[in-house]
């Protein structure tokens, strides 16, 4: 694996140069599309790298485009991994540890959720505040090296009410809330979700949680963006399903590069 991550720094290197990247964004189902903005990028297909793990999901392109973005180098990848896939903890973060390779000192973790909380429709956006790990797995597992990390700060806050301010005039519906992640593959209950809402979550997910607490531990600013895609089981007349979550997060896909951009504006503003 090690090697794997080495091969392939060494290729976006010779394409793109030494210089290390700032950012890294990993785009959630249905929202691949969120990359077209992304400046003289190169395509690094997963299925052509040992570090990335042997599986295909619906809705992930499976590769990672390396570019420029608002003055910023930037690694975008099309598509992440999840326990469902027959993979622990530490397998899906294979991006994360990648980008801190080559030098990300940002991550932007983005995904399609299932809205628990009252006021989350499909079509609006979560910024993430915080999150209730249920996946039963933790990426610093076996972990030697201090794996005791304090998570009470683990999400970028400090940017939130600006970005909400350029959501509003964009018309774009922006609000904060807490992640819950399950492994799936299946969908929750309706007991589950009125568990979970009780526990405290606003939107559930299957993914995102193992790769923020991987890049805190690595040093990483941590933000996490969330798309609505479905209303949570039982809230909804409408049977769950992928395709619908996909369909859905097509919708939202430039709304999401809109919030991209301002985010990585205001993160440079800090200097």
């Amino acid at each position: 694996m090690a090697g794997g991550f080495e091969q392939l720094k060494e290729a976006v290197q010779q394409r793109l140069g030494k210089v290390p990247f700032d950012l890294a964004v990993v785009l959630g189902s249905g929202l691949g599309a969120a990359a077209e903005n992304l400046e003289g990028s190169q395509v690094f297909p997963y299925g052509d790298y040992t570090c990335f793990p042997r599986t295909e999901l619906a809705g992930h392109a499976g590769q990672l485009l390396a570019g420029n973005l608002q003055g910023w180098r930037v690694l975008v990848f099309q598509g992440r991994f999840h326990l469902y896939q027959g993979l622990d903890a530490r397998q899906v973060c294979a991006p994360v540890q990648l980008a801190k390779l080559l030098g990300c000192r940002f991550l932007l973790l983005t995904n399609a959720v299932g809205g628990i909380r009252q006021d989350l429709l499909p079509g609006h956006f979560m910024f993430i505040s915080d999150h209730i790990n249920l996946l039963g797995d933790n990426p610093l597992r076996g972990q030697s090296n201090d794996p005791f990390l304090d998570l009470s700060q683990l999400y970028d806050q400090q940017h939130y009410a600006a970005l909400q301010a350029f959501a509003l005039r964009r018309d774009i519906s922006l609000a904060q809330g807490v992640l819950a992640a399950l492994p799936g593959p299946s969908y929750e209950t309706p007991a589950e979700i009125r568990a979970l809402g009780l526990l405290g979550a606003d939107a559930v997910s299957m993914s995102t949680v193992p790769e923020a607490i991987m890049g805190k531990y690595l040093g990483m600013r941590v933000a996490g963006l969330s798309y609505v895609a479905n209303r949570a089981a039982g809230l909804s007349a409408s049977p769950l399903s992928h395709q619908e979550v996909l369909a859905v997060g097509r919708n939202g896909v430039s709304a999401l590069a809109e919030l991209i951009l301002r985010l990585i504006l205001l993160w440079q503003a800090e200097s």
